[in-house]
């Protein structure tokens, strides 16, 4: 009893700070977008893709990069010319609000619109607790199973939008893409699912254009 009480003491204070965190953004004409996943998912590839292409003007979108350690993907984003921040947490499996409260602090806002949080790869944790984001966009992956739908709900529940990604890979697998979109429907009749293989920049237009508020 003890624990569950504590467990929901920290989620309403956490959920206190993300709504401040969405309130202001959306004053200042900033949308935020929670990116999450798996590790292995293929999260940072897609992200890396999406962001280097043409159509979006990167100069108005800004990365917080969430990992436990190292800032590996932080240069990736860096790379390509996009504004970007590393949050470690140094052991802990999600991102809270509070740690991206501090990020945005760190964060030159001048002239972003869109703000993606790439998430630490983790398909319990990062569904529970909220950091202040507008959109929640999952990337899945054939190469992890059709049935994590069935068994992490709440992730699936909870987002706007599911990429599935690897779609190359899918021949030699024995996922099932039929039941993978049947089940995320049956958990979430509103949320767009889009098929993609981000390493070969194929099915990403449907990100692009959700990066540009399109």
């Amino acid at each position: 009893m003890k624990t569950i009480t504590v467990n929901r003491n920290v989620l309403s204070k956490n959920d206190e700070i993300a709504e401040k965190i969405r309130g202001e953004l959306a004053a200042k004409g900033i949308r935020m977008i929670n990116f999450l996943g798996t590790p292995g998912s293929g999260k940072t590839t897609v992200l890396e893709n999406v962001l280097a292409n043409p159509e979006l003007d990167k100069s108005r979108i800004a990365v917080i990069e969430g990992d436990l350690f190292t800032d590996l993907d932080a240069q990736r984003m860096a790379e390509i010319g996009i504004r970007t921040i590393q949050l470690n947490t140094e052991g802990a499996c999600h991102l809270e609000a509070d740690m991206v409260e501090k990020g945005l602090a760190e964060l030159d806002l001048d002239g972003i619109d869109t703000i993606i949080v790439d998430n630490i790869g983790n398909l319990v944790c990062t569904a529970a607790f909220q950091i202040g984001a507008h959109m929640r966009v999952c990337v899945a992956s054939t190469t992890e199973g059709n049935d994590k739908p069935l068994k992490y709900p709440n992730m699936f529940a909870t987002a706007d939008v599911v990429l599935l990604n690897k779609m190359d890979l899918a021949p030699y697998t024995n996922f099932d893409v039929d039941r993978f979109v049947s089940d995320v429907k049956k958990l979430n009749p509103n949320v767009e699912i889009h098929l993609c293989t981000a390493y070969k920049n194929e099915g990403l237009e449907p990100v692009v254009k959700l990066f540009a508020n399109k």
